[in-house]
This record gives structure tokens, C-alpha cells and sequence, in this order.
């Protein structure tokens, strides 16, 4: 029997494990361990996720809770060390780019265990995001890479990977949204604020480029605000997000400020909105397979596939990009997209098959 540890510990960690968990469960060649490090400890954040995607309770949390970057990676890769002292297993499986992700990739790699990453080879270029020396550090000591799209097959081969150990499967986040569409829920604001499908645009921010300078905050919100033609403007609004837009007394008529949403809740918003305005990555994903508009307020992205392929334009942080965006949108110029090749809800089937035939 092959045992894995399947890791999960932020908020887009388990959207990307779920179809993993599913398809590991339907074999009997191989078992795996379901280890939350406790990087994301807010219900609203991550607990939530285990009811509404069928996901099971962890076999392990590691309660890696809150502080510096620094402190969290100790906590999880102290954690995991003593657990994997004690009870090894035959690889580590890691997702995305979170602190969990690379820490528990060099617990493991140090112990001799071998890591397969999961949205290997995904590049943003920006040093300044500490998601990119996740990747960066994570991809530097994996063993298996299942990769999302042709250009991280190329970033990986570009920095000397071999070919046979790069496997594009597809991805896993799409698998959760195909498989969970039917169930979507219509959260409470809907009818709190009377929301209309496609009369309504749903906004995300929590970059500290974008959320930490009070000047830039306050001159994109009022861009967006004055622009989005009296839409109302839903925005489930991180913590530490929330304290700062209080703080700033930022606030206007059609700006619907909501609670963190779950899972279902959010991607029905999404999935009825006119268009949607981020600094996420993940979110450019899924609106890109929903067609539905997407504006990123960033410079930069890891998923291009989302503007050359899908429905994503990147504007930048200068907020005067948002008044020419805006008007594109509704002119009914956007583009439609199209999806990705291999975004069609069996990634998670083709990492477990691949698995079994390397680890047997």
C-alpha cells in the first residue's frame, strides 16, 4: 500500500486537494493521510471547506495558527517533522503556494521523503510576493510536478527539470468547481441587497500592495465606485482587509461590504455577477471557466493562461486602468475566452493514476 500525505493549510489549499482525496479513495493500491497544518484557523476560512466539499476531517492538524512568515513556517515544519519522525509515509503531496506548502516540502525532502507538487511551475516573476519564493523554493526540491498549463511544462523544463518528471494534468481547482456547480448557494446578501444575475460586480483584495497603501486603496476604490455605473459592488471582505477600509472610513451607496463567504457561496456570486474585479489568483481561474469578465489589479500574474486563453485582463495597480476597463465591459466589448486544454474535471483521477505507476 502507498502511503501519501496530502497537505492542506490555507483557504485555496483545499478546493485543490479535494479532487485529490476523491480520487485517492476510489483506489485500493494506495491510502493517503490528510494533514491540516492550521495555517488558516477562521472558520470562515477553512473550516467550512471541509463540510461544503465533501472533504474528511483531518487525520492531523499541526495548529500552525497565526504570526510572522517566519514564525509559521517553523510551527509547520516542527509540526510535521515530529509527526513524520514518528510516522513516515511514502511521499508528501503539496498544493499551490502557501507557507504550508513549501515548509512541509523541505520537512519531507530533509527526511528522504519525496514531494510531488501540485500546480508545479506556475511563475508570477515578482519576488516581492511571498507566494513566488514558495514556488520558487518548493520546485527547487520536488520530485514529481503536475502542472496546470503549457507554460509552467516550459518554466520547469527552461530551469532544467527533466520532461519525465513533468506531468501536465490539468487542474484540480477546475475538478472542484465542475463537480460542485449544481450545488452552488445563494448566500445572504443576495436577498438582504436584492442582487440581479449579471446586475451586480463582485470585488476581492487582500494583496498588501493593494490593501496597505492607504492612498491607493482609497483612489482604486473610488475608481471602481464611480465607474461600475451604479452597480452594486459586493466585496467579502478579509479581516485584515476589513480593519483597514473601516479605519479608512471608505464607504458609498452601492459598495455592499459581506463577511468572508464559504466556498458555495462565493462561486454562486461569482458565477451571476456582471464581472469580477480581484487581486487573487485562483478567482482569475474560475471565472475564466464560468466566462465571466475578470479584471486583475496587479502587475503581473502565474496564470496567463487566464488572458491568453480566458476571460482575465491584468490592469495593473494604477487605479486610472479601472475607467477604461469599466467602459470596455460595458460597451459589451469583453472577451468571451475559452478553456484551457485539460480543465475539464478529471486532474485529480490523472494524479492519482500517475502516482501509482512512480510509486509502485
Amino acid at each position: 500500500m502507498i502511503n501519501i500525505d496530502i497537505i492542506a493549510g490555507a483557504r485555496p489549499n483545499f478546493m485543490k486537494v479535494a479532487p485529490i482525496i476523491e480520487a485517492i479513495s476510489a483506489r485500493d493500491d494506495m491510502d493517503f493521510r490528510l494533514i491540516h497544518t492550521g495555517q488558516h484557523y477562521d472558520k470562515n476560512m477553512s473550516g467550512s471547506f471541509f463540510e461544503q466539499l465533501n472533504i474528511p476531517e483531518p487525520d492531523v492538524n499541526l495548529g500552525a495558527g497565526g504570526g510572522t512568515q517566519a514564525e509559521q513556517t517553523a510551527a509547520i515544519m516542527i509540526g510535521y517533522e515530529k509527526l513524520l519522525m514518528q510516522q513516515p509515509s511514502d511521499l508528501c503531496l503539496v498544493v499551490g503556494d502557501v507557507t504550508s506548502t513549501m515548509a512541509c516540502a523541505i520537512t519531507a525532502q530533509k527526511l528522504h521523503i519525496k514531494v510531488a507538487h501540485v500546480e508545479g511551475g506556475i511563475r508570477s516573476g515578482d519576488w516581492t510576493m511571498p507566494e513566488e519564493i514558495n514556488r520558487l523554493v518548493t520546485d527547487s526540491i520536488t520530485n514529481y510536478f503536475f502542472t496546470t498549463s503549457a507554460t509552467a511544462n516550459e518554466t520547469l523544463a527552461a530551469s532544467g527539470v527533466s520532461k519525465d518528471r513533468i506531468h501536465f494534468v490539468g487542474n484540480t481547482m477546475i475538478d472542484t468547481l465542475l463537480k460542485n456547480k449544481s450545488r452552488l448557494m445563494k448566500p445572504a446578501v443576495w436577498d438582504e441587497k436584492n442582487l440581479k444575475e449579471g446586475e451586480y460586480i463582485v470585488m476581492t483584495l487582500h494583496r498588501p500592495a493593494n490593501v496597505d497603501e492607504e492612498d491607493t486603496l482609497k483612489s482604486m476604490m473610488s475608481e471602481l465606485v464611480n465607474n461600475s455605473n451604479g452597480l452594486p459592488l459586493v466585496f467579502p471582505v478579509h479581516p485584515r482587509t476589513a480593519k483597514i477600509l473601516k479605519d479608512l472610513g471608505i464607504e458609498a451607496d452601492n459598495l455592499i461590504y459581506t463577511e468572508p463567504l464559504s466556498y458555495l457561496e462565493f462561486n454562486y456570486l461569482v458565477s451571476n455577477a456582471k464581472a469580477v474585479v480581484t487581486d487573487s489568483g485562483g478567482i482569475t481561474e474560475e471565472t475564466t471557466v464560468m466566462g465571466i469578465p475578470c479584471m486583475t489589479l496587479r502587475n503581473n500574474t502565474e496564470r496567463p493562461e487566464t488572458i491568453t486563453q480566458g476571460t482575465n485582463e491584468l490592469l495593473g495597480v494604477n487605479p486610472k486602468a479601472i475607467a477604461p476597463a469599466m467602459k470596455k465591459l460595458f460597451s459589451g466589448d469583453w472577451k468571451k475566452g475559452s478553456i484551457p486544454e485539460l480543465w475539464d474535471g478529471k486532474t485529480g483521477e490523472r494524479i492519482a493514476t500517475i502516482l501509482a505507476k512512480e510509486l509502485s
